[in-house]
């Protein structure tokens, strides 16, 4: 199996989560944020009364670099995992070299 990264997998997830929150955040800015929120509601077959807090850019930077790092702890524990197991996996599967073949 192949070897990943931890740091390479740590940034690739931690910056596809913080760009996803960029996206809320950005349509949080531009007030169509709710539109968003109504229609994922609605498909998931749930009805609320809410609104949506005023855009703060302070709270909007805690929420992406949170979910930035957030997302670079899984991909390191995640490569790291698989980096673990693999090497196991591959040690099994390696023939001794005193066999009798």
């Amino acid at each position: 199996m192949r070897h990943l990264s931890p740091s390479k997998a740590a940034i690739s997830v931690g910056t596809v989560l913080g760009a996803w929150h960029l996206m809320w955040v950005t349509l949080v800015a531009i007030g169509a944020a709710k539109v968003v929120m109504d229609f994922v509601l609605k498909l998931h077959f749930i009805q609320l009364d809410y609104t949506l807090a005023p855009f703060a850019i302070s709270t909007a930077a805690m929420l992406v670099g949170l979910t930035f790092a957030i997302g670079a702890l899984f991909g390191l524990v995640f490569a790291l995992v698989w980096n673990w197991l693999s090497g196991r996996a591959e040690a099994r599967d390696i023939e001794p070299a005193f066999s009798s073949r």
